[in-house]
């Protein structure tokens, strides 16, 4: 009994029947990322302060956000190479993929990375700039809004998709759950 082996799915069949995962699941996923990355800068930090021997956080402060984008981006790829999640991401079922649905390249995860910042970081420009102008430095305040204005450009997608995946060439799918019986 010779069973024929079963047809390759097409990357393209296989890009329709994965689904992007709602925005609530991703909102929620950044929340719990946003734990995760307290620790991460708070050791990073703590080794920035031990090997630099600084004793306040404005001590060699461009140095030291740097340091931090470089410890993020370090976190945050050592996660997506191993197999596309982080914690949070695994939490919610969440997985970053290559748009083919292949491996993800170190090209797409660093692409990704830096493509990741421009719109937050627009966004602190614009609610500083507010602040300045109005002469109202409680503002501020709304700074803590700008990581999630990367769902902006989602509803002007037709699947959904963060800018940042388009351009790098990924994009995240919901992971089915397995059932064990």
């Amino acid at each position: 009994m010779n069973a024929s082996p079963k047809p390759t799915q097409d990357p393209q069949q296989a890009q329709a029947s994965e689904s992007t995962p709602s925005r609530g699941r991703r909102f929620a996923s950044m929340m719990y990322e946003g734990v995760l990355l307290f620790a991460v800068t708070f050791l990073a930090g703590y080794l920035f302060d031990t090997l630099t021997q600084s004793r306040h956080a404005l001590v060699l402060r461009g140095t030291r956000q740097i340091w931090l984008f470089f410890a993020i981006g370090v976190y945050f790829l050592i996660c997506w190479r191993r197999n596309g999640q982080t914690l949070p991401m695994k939490a919610w079922h969440i997985r970053l993929q290559s748009t083919n649905g292949g491996a993800l390249t170190w090209r797409q995860m660093l692409t990704r990375y830096a493509l990741m910042w421009p719109i937050p970081l627009a966004g602190t420009a614009l609610i500083w700039v507010v602040a300045t102008v109005s002469g109202w430095p409680a503002f501020l305040m709304f700074i803590v809004v700008t990581p999630f204005l990367v769902f902006l450009p989602t509803w002007l997608t037709q699947d959904g998709q963060f800018l940042h995946d388009k351009l790098s060439g990924t994009r995240l799918v919901s992971v089915q759950i397995s059932k064990n019986p």
